[in-house]
């Protein structure tokens, strides 16, 4: 008898243990990006020099399933921000380029993430992921996978750097080259980012 009671409150307890893990794999973890703590910088190789810029975060959360790697959410630029601190390089970048009167957004939507966030969570650990997703730029969706390097900043806070290049001529953009100026047919964008994070069964 007492025998079969010890077995019984081993597997009761198992069971508990079994339901509290299950709870814990099915975590979804939010992060929510404070679009003034975060920048985006992009490089443009030319024949005369190299081109920096910046654009601005409009918004962005993304939220992750810790047992599956699903993804939702969207990060959002504004692409009427693009800022090369060259007035007619900018006209001709809106107008003729990005057409952002026309795509005043360029976005990237996460559909899945590889890589442990947990410790993030915990505030104990950095971790690399790899995020993929589709960016919507000028009003046509790519295929895309994002490296992030992220480690745990203040309480409840995540600090988070990504680069990544876009093809934007195979993309489908406009060329920039004139017969006196040649640019890169890629742009290498760089991003460093803030945000909140927090977790939910």
């Amino acid at each position: 008898m007492l025998k079969r009671a010890r077995t019984s409150a081993l597997l009761a307890s198992g069971l508990l243990i079994l339901a509290f893990a299950s709870d814990l794999r099915a975590q979804e973890i939010t992060v929510d990006l404070d679009p003034a703590a975060t920048k985006v910088e992009f490089t443009l190789a030319a024949t005369m020099h190299t081109v920096h810029g910046t654009f601005r975060l409009k918004s962005g959360r993304i939220r992750v399933n810790t047992s599956s790697g699903k993804a939702s959410g969207a990060i959002v630029l504004d692409a009427t921000s693009g800022n090369t601190d060259n007035s007619s390089r900018d006209k001709k970048m809106h107008g003729e380029i990005l057409e952002s009167a026309k795509f005043p957004e360029i976005t990237f939507t996460p559909n899945e993430v590889k890589g442990n966030l947990t410790g993030i969570l915990a505030h104990q650990t950095e971790t690399q992921v790899e995020v993929a997703g589709v960016f919507r730029l000028h009003g046509q969706d790519h295929d895309a996978t994002l490296k992030i390097f992220a480690q745990p900043g203040a309480a409840g806070q995540i600090d988070a750097s990504s680069q990544f290049s876009v093809p934007y001529i195979q993309w489908g953009l406009k060329s920039p080259n004139t017969f006196l100026l040649h640019v890169a047919d890629s742009v290498d964008v760089t991003v460093h980012a803030s945000g909140k994070i927090s977790a939910s069964p």
